[in-house]
């Protein structure tokens, strides 16, 4: 093991290179000659080691050091043990570095680290999809440059980050995002960038859900309420305005009741946890049922319905929700198609699964309500919605139940000739099918 190098060794290993030379020099005389020939023998080997340990450092790189005698073996190999504990120091640095990256490339938010001057220092690959940054392009930018918004930077120029603010996305105006600053480390802050915009629908969706509960129930209850203040007089409720006030009102209850059932099957729906579908459901015996229902609430409108049937197309479904599913589609369009026109219902099989159709020979529906038709209590035509009691929640729940069994409602309609409303199951479900 070599030591380390101390004034004591080296004064030691001057004397024993010296004390030959001041020998020969007593011996033969010309004491000063031998002295400098000795010194400069010993400026040349001190000349050589250097120029080795320069190309070592410089132009070698390998980390053996070169062989060296005396003075300079502790020398080459002090820098070798540096080297080495730099090498270690910086492959651990390097492994954190890495795992920081990787840790925050994994989170579900994007991430911007900057110097307290604003100059950008890193981000994640999901800020660059969310705040169109470029990396490594945009390493040195001032942050405030990337982000013009008005109140972000008045939020970055009072530096007072102990709540959040929100701003609109620079990518996609109809994105709402929620940054964060917090303290990363001395003269640098981590920016945390959340896309809320789905939140944001949410509890927009959560009050307008309220608000129109509100009001479909409202108006059934003002009737009651208005009926049931008149039979506190007997004199203002004869026996002709009774019978009146009596079916109004239980078509009030009934409305009320419809709207309360299809509340609770929605919510149902929506709460069912999502299992395997292993539940055979005899689909051509259900379509049978719904026919003769259909017919019935038809009634006197004599519309003519055709029902197109494989008899032996079965599947593996949620017997309740696809009920659900198919049953909303096909009263719907009983209730918006006119009196001695065709409804048509199809149920086959394709090269993708087993798909429903449900034709109509309504209205029709304008191709900018399409996409809003699933919203809960959305209505094309309020008015005449409410004629045929309908509460706007029937869509809905049909999408939700077809998202349970991997599928999509489809729509499309021509106004003045009508819609049809189809909707195409997995292939795997069939019943029979490997």
């Amino acid at each position: 093991m070599v030591e380390r190098l101390s004034w004591k060794k080296l004064a030691w290993e001057l004397a024993f290179f010296y004390l030959p030379w001041i020998g020969l020099g007593a011996i033969f005389g010309h004491m000063a000659w031998f002295l400098l020939a000795a010194t400069w023998i010993q400026l040349l080997w001190h000349y050589y080691n250097q120029l080795k340990m320069s190309d070592w450092l410089w132009k070698e790189r390998s980390l053996t050091p070169p062989s060296g005698s005396g003075s300079w073996e502790p020398l080459f190999n002090g820098i070798y043990r540096l080297q080495i504990r730099n090498r270690r120091r910086r492959k651990e640095l390097a492994t954190l570095i890495r795992r920081f990256r990787s840790g925050a490339e994994s989170m579900p938010d994007a991430l911007v680290v900057f110097r307290s001057e604003g100059h950008i220092v890193w981000c994640n690959k999901l800020a660059q999809h969310v705040l169109g940054f470029r990396w490594p392009d945009d390493a040195g930018q001032p942050i405030n440059n990337l982000l013009r918004s008005p109140d972000f930077v008045r939020y970055l120029s009072k530096r007072r980050f102990e709540h959040p603010i929100e701003i609109t996305a620079p990518t996609n105006p109809d994105r709402t995002l929620e940054l964060r600053i917090m303290p990363y480390t001395d003269g640098e802050y981590i920016m945390v960038v959340r896309d809320v915009s789905q939140v944001k629908q949410l509890e927009g969706m959560r009050r307008n859900f309220f608000a129109n509960v509100s009001h479909e129930l409202r108006t059934p209850m003002t009737v009651l309420q208005g009926y049931l203040e008149m039979t506190s007089d007997p004199e203002m409720m004869p026996r002709p305005m009774w019978d009146k006030a009596h079916t109004v009102m239980t078509e009030q209850l009934e409305r009320m009741s419809g709207l309360v059932n299809q509340l609770l099957t929605l919510s149902k729906i929506e709460a069912a946890p999502v299992v395997e579908l292993s539940e055979i459901v005899t689909v051509p015996a259900m379509l049978e049922i719904l026919e003769k229902e259909a017919i019935s609430l038809s009634g006197d409108k004599d519309q003519i319905f055709h029902f197109d049937v494989e008899s032996d197309l079965n599947v593996f479904a949620d017997e309740d929700q696809l009920r659900s599913a198919i049953s909303n589609l096909v009263y719907n369009a009983v209730k918006h198609t006119p009196p001695n026109a065709e409804i048509s219902v199809r149920w086959f099989n394709t090269s993708k699964g087993p798909r429903l159709e449900v034709q109509d020979s309504g209205e029709g529906i304008a191709p900018q309500h399409i996409h809003r038709l699933t919203e809960r209590f959305y209505r094309v035509d309020k008015a005449r919605s409410r004629e045929t009691g309908g509460s706007g929640l029937g869509l809905a729940i049909v999408k939700h139940a077809l998202s349970h069994h991997d599928a999509q409602l489809e729509i499309a309609s021509t106004v003045g000739e009508g819609s049809t409303f189809a909707f195409t199951l997995p292939k795997r479900l069939v019943v029979g099918e490997e």
